[in-house]
């Protein structure tokens, strides 16, 4: 195969590192006064990205000796990740004009467009070490952004705690790759499936070597992932980062690395299903309880759809855990209504202000908000309702899927545990539309912005009862890009 063929596979990425390049030449030159000009170009780059999917970057096979693979699973999940990266460019400008002590930079679309590049990298990955190299340029990006606010205290712990978390996370799963590598004599996913397939696992030095290879990249990219037992920097990162930040952090990447531990699981370590297996089950099944009962007593919005982000990635591992075809279309399911209902809950966040604009985030401050501003407490409950899996809303068709696709697999108790730890998440989400409608008005909101207004509106249709009618586009489309990995 050409290089010119092979660059029109990674057509996506290059155009997101060449737009990031030229936009970050723009930023140093016009400084400040070019913000809005960058995001609003930043948004175009991510356009024509989108636009890039179309063809051989979707549908080419393997490229550079098998380190990138442009399949229809990798497609999907970038037009999911481009499109919460633009969302979230797109969402910055009011926030920061209204923060005092702050000012939005060229600086913040240029880190997103190379964290998309990175996400695109790791999503697309056929190689141990393009896996890795992917997911530290995503990493190094959100470091920095988590930390944006250079006048905020919270901001700067939330970018120092993520980056000393994420280096011990990132040696971890080098660690683990170093293992795979060690014992396959690899770091090709269909070498290494080959190695695992042909080395069973039943107690010699090389089966514990690939054993504990399987644990440790598991372990790293369950960080990513956010999942129990490596969660614990997402409530302090989520509440300390701008909310911009947040809802970027809540969407791409959490789409990036689920979709990453997907083609791990079945591409390269596919004939140790009865390893991973365990550890995605006790993955899904604590993350599901921890993220449900940790939210109950927590004052805080954003910190709540930080547990609310946990235990939703328990959910999507169900999916994973299935193991067929069906159950990776489901975890795809889940993640596309999961950006619509988060991206539409932390754009309501964003309207929470008091009358001078400043940011206002405990749950106490959305009391009697179906009196004050009714269209946006109905826009919450929507997303709050969604979020709980509560029928007829398209949260619940999510949930729907993963257990279907467990109980096809014949993993009928996982699917009955989900079941029951959801009924426990559906108090933090009613707590917030009670809070909403049954409390009294302790203050009023200043008026949020008219574009942010219209997003929200939008997230709420996708995730109403209209959202079913995509249901036959999107079945057919996850499965065709789930099939791509089998």
């Amino acid at each position: 195969m050409d290089y010119a063929s092979q660059l029109a596979m990674t057509l996506p990425e290059v155009i997101l590192a060449v737009g990031s390049i030229v936009l970050m030449l723009v930023a140093a030159w016009g400084g400040p006064a070019s913000t809005k000009a960058v995001s609003w170009a930043a948004v175009a780059v991510l356009g024509g990205a989108l636009i890039a999917l179309v063809g051989p970057a979707t549908s080419g096979g393997e490229a550079f000796g098998g380190l990138y693979r442009a399949d229809d699973f990798a497609g999907f999940a970038k037009v999911l990740i481009f499109i919460a990266a633009a969302v979230a460019i797109v969402m910055a400008p009011d926030f920061f004009a209204r923060t005092a002590g702050d000012n939005l930079r060229p600086e913040y679309p240029v880190l997103i467009l190379l964290s998309a590049a990175g996400m695109g990298m790791m999503v697309s990955a056929a190689d141990l070490l393009t896996l890795y190299v992917g997911l530290e340029l995503q990493s190094l990006s959100a470091y920095v952004l988590a930390s944006f606010m250079r006048q905020d205290a919270r901001s700067a712990e939330a970018g120092l705690k993520y980056f000393v978390l994420g280096a011990l996370a990132s040696g971890i799963l080098l660690y683990g790759i170093s293992l795979v590598y060690g014992f396959t004599g690899s770091t090709m996913f269909n070498e290494i499936a080959g190695a695992y397939a042909a080395t069973p696992l039943s107690g010699d030095a090389k089966s514990y070597g690939l054993l504990f290879g399987l644990v440790f990249v598991f372990a790293g990219l369950a960080f990513k992932m956010s999942a129990v037992p490596f969660h614990m920097w997402t409530p302090d990162v989520y509440e300390g980062a701008p909310t911009p930040v947040t809802a970027f952090f809540a969407s791409a990447p959490k789409v990036a690395s689920v979709a990453l531990g997907v083609r791990v699981a079945v591409e390269a370590m596919g004939p140790a299903e009865g390893q991973w297996r365990q550890i995605v089950i006790f993955a899904a099944l604590a993350s599901i309880l921890l993220g449900a009962v940790a939210a109950i007593g927590q004052q805080n919005i954003k910190r709540l759809l930080a547990y609310s982000s946990i235990n939703n990635v328990g959910f999507a591992l169900i999916g994973l855990a299935a193991g067929t075809p069906e159950g990776v279309a489901s975890v795809l399911n889940y993640m596309a209504i999961y950006i619509a209902m988060t991206l539409g809950s932390f754009l309501v966040v964003l309207q929470m202000r008091d009358v001078d604009g400043q940011p206002v985030e405990t749950i106490a401050s959305l009391s009697g908000l179906s009196r004050t501003r009714p269209a946006l407490a109905a826009a919450l409950a929507i997303f709050m309702f969604s979020l709980a899996g509560i029928p007829p809303l398209f949260g619940f068709y999510a949930k729907f899927e993963v257990f279907y696709a467990a109980v096809q697999a014949g993993l009928f108790p996982l699917a009955v545990f989900g079941i029951a730890f959801s009924v426990i998440g559906a108090y933090y989400y009613l707590r917030v539309i009670k809070t909403m409608y049954f409390d009294e008005p302790v203050a009023e909101f200043g008026r949020g912005d008219a574009f942010e207004g219209g997003l929200i509106a939008v997230a709420a249709v996708i995730v109403s009862p209209l959202g079913y009618l995509a249901i036959p586009l999107l079945s057919g489309w996850t499965l065709a890009a789930a099939r791509a990995l089998f």
